[in-house]
């Protein structure tokens, strides 16, 4: 015969009530069980004594109280939320919590069993009796799981609203302070001292940064390595510790999808705010749409004309502006001319050939250009001034791309 649910739930109040009362011998022997039923599966460690025998008793409790009908429940428990909350900030893994709650389970239902005896109960009840309670260890073990994975969850945002501060005062130089080097070092798995690089990757139209699949390239080498999203830049700050800088480079540079800069080799921590500056710098001289990995030692003259735009382009004024004043196609012949014979060092033999055309036109060319601009264009101070220009020239027309 089916037991009556009413009288299946009158019972099992029953059962509960009569049981509240033995709660602190019920939290001994869940104490017990949890070190003694496959210990080797246990990792209470974190959690002192006191607090793992309170939170024992407080789920047990908690047990009878919604099997008495005392409380509502299961689903959404405040008991079993904060005991959740408590142990993922202590650390233990969540498995040892839901076995933790299975033995706690198993132990009032013996208790029940017993008691159910004690007063000779309709053994047809029994099976309500069951289902309401393993429905009730179901419900807080879920309870627990989500309140378990929500801590997580603050605890990896909060964990990452820290490291993105630190990382931005390493960016703003704070570590040149030995005591705050040193403690953000440990933070953030990086050495205090030794060499630096910083990598500066531009954020392209779609979202995407310019660099991708880095952070696996760099554990492949056993690069150890922190990166940080700003506002348009992803920045690296790579530790080389015993690997050769070019190591690294070649590595990253495959996986340049747009412009991406690296600063030169700086001494620690202390100088990892220069470094950032500098690698920033070095992306100002790439073109934009290239895609390409650029060291600042590859762009020193670009790098001086972009830390002082306005005197480039009083430079570029000064040098080439009547060239420039030319319509487009003669413009661009004499420019080519000029960039040839200086890329050739200044061999006018050698920029005939690379132009295709004949000695004595580049001789023209130059003399063509001579005039306009009313300088001469041999001599160290006229080679530097002119491959300045051009390098201005060319930066101006990248950026404006």
């Amino acid at each position: 015969m089916v037991a009556d649910p009413a009288d299946s739930a009158a019972v099992t109040h029953a059962l509960a009530r009569a049981r509240l009362e033995d709660l602190p011998a019920l939290t001994e022997r869940l104490m017990a069980a949890i070190f003694t039923d496959n210990p080797e599966w246990t990792d209470y460690s974190p959690v002192p004594r006191e607090d793992l025998w309170d939170g024992c008793r407080r789920y047990l409790e908690r047990i009878l109280q919604i099997l008495s009908g005392a409380v509502g429940g299961p689903d959404g428990d405040d008991v079993a939320a904060a005991i959740g909350r408590r142990r993922a900030e202590q650390g233990v893994p969540l498995e040892v919590m839901l076995r933790t709650f299975r033995l706690g389970g198993r132990i009032i239902w013996e208790e029940l069993v017993d008691q159910a005896h004690q007063e000779h109960a309709d053994p047809d009840s029994m099976l309500g009796v069951a289902t309401s309670m393993w429905t009730v260890i179901d419900g807080l073990s879920s309870t627990l799981s989500t309140s378990y994975r929500n801590t997580e969850l603050e605890q990896v945002r909060r964990d990452d609203q820290r490291r993105h501060a630190l990382v931005e005062d390493l960016l703003a130089g704070r570590a040149r302070d030995i005591a705050f080097a040193q403690r953000t070092a440990k933070e953030l798995d990086l050495p205090p001292g030794g060499d630096y690089l910083a990598v500066v990757a531009e954020m392209q139209p779609d979202g995407a940064f310019a660099l991708r699949g880095h952070q696996d390239a760099l554990h492949a080498l056993h690069v150890r390595s922190v990166w940080q999203v700003r506002a348009d830049t992803l920045v690296g700050l790579v530790a080389l510790e015993q690997h050769d800088k070019n190591l690294v480079l070649d590595a990253l540079r495959p996986l340049a999808r747009a412009r991406v800069a690296a600063s030169p080799v700086v001494r620690g921590l202390a100088e990892a705010g220069l470094a950032h500056q500098l690698a920033l710098t070095a992306l100002g001289t790439s073109s934009h749409g290239v895609a390409e990995l650029v060291t600042l030692e590859e762009r020193y003259p670009e790098a001086l004309l972009v830390q002082s735009p306005d005197l480039a382009q009083r430079l570029l004024e000064s040098r080439l502006g009547p060239v420039l004043a030319l319509p487009v196609r003669e413009r661009d012949m004499l420019l080519d001319t000029l960039t040839a014979w200086l890329e050739e060092n200044c061999s006018t033999a050698n920029a005939a050939v690379r132009l295709h055309c004949h000695r004595n036109t580049v001789l023209n060319r130059l003399h063509r250009i001579t005039s306009l601009i009313g300088q001469p264009l041999w001599g160290r101070s006229a080679y530097v001034s002119l491959s300045l220009a051009l390098s201005a020239l060319r930066l101006r027309d990248g950026l404006r791309s």
